[in-house]
């Protein structure tokens, strides 16, 4: 099983998954209950996954509508019985989600329509676990991020696609603005302390401090 890590009592596993190899997130509190955000492909890894590590999944929370990070909502949001949240300036491209797929050859099945919708500041609890939402768009119109607030340092983001280790999410597709991915990045996630954690959508985990530092594009 993959490892899980821990920032204070919480506790997240990364599962990488499918073609484009986009990291779907497994965050739970003390208690076992938890939420699984971005499961994008692979679903009975998924599932097999919140199994062992015991959690028992409240939500499915999704940073952004693309293809390659709800191709596993459906199956999992009937094995587990939960809702689905997104923010509704991504419906469009939630809905488009088959036909970005097919553009790709890839398999994927369309997700029914979320159950929820997600705006600026809400939060989402399980047991002592908060994560907030905040608007990061740029990317995708209705792209969010959630931070988890934790008792000790460092806390963490679940970033989607807007910052990775050393790089940002793309801006010259549909939707996509790269002032305003920049402007975001800066206001919602420069702005928490140098040692939080990054999880971002693809590729390694990385920290505020060593993007604000290094990375080319926040220059």
């Amino acid at each position: 099983m993959t490892k899980a890590r821990e920032h204070g009592s919480a506790r997240i596993w990364t599962l990488p998954t499918g073609a484009i190899q986009e990291n779907a997130v497994l965050v739970a509190a003390p208690n076992g209950e938890g939420f699984l955000i971005d499961p994008g492909d692979d679903a009975e890894a998924l599932l097999a996954l919140v199994q062992q590590a015991g959690v028992t999944v409240r939500a499915i929370l999704l940073t952004h509508g693309h293809f390659d990070h709800i191709g596993a909502v459906q199956p999992t949001r009937e094995a587990l019985g939960v809702p689905v949240y997104l923010h509704p300036a991504d419906l469009p491209l939630y809905r488009l989600g088959a036909a970005a797929a097919a553009r790709w050859n890839l398999p994927f099945t369309q997700p029914a329509d979320p159950d929820g919708t997600i705006a600026q500041g809400q939060v989402f609890s399980a047991g002592k676990l908060r994560l907030t939402a905040r608007e990061l768009p740029g990317h995708s119109p209705g792209h969010v991020v959630f931070v988890a607030e934790t008792e000790q340092l460092p806390g963490f983001v679940v970033a989607g696609d807007t910052l990775f280790q050393g790089s940002i999410g793309r801006t010259d597709l549909p939707g996509g603005n790269h002032p305003q991915l920049i402007e975001g990045i800066r206001r919602e996630l420069l702005s928490l302390p140098d040692e939080t954690v990054i999880y971002p959508g693809h590729g390694a985990a990385t920290t505020v401090g060593a993007e604000r530092r290094r990375n080319l594009f926040l220059r």
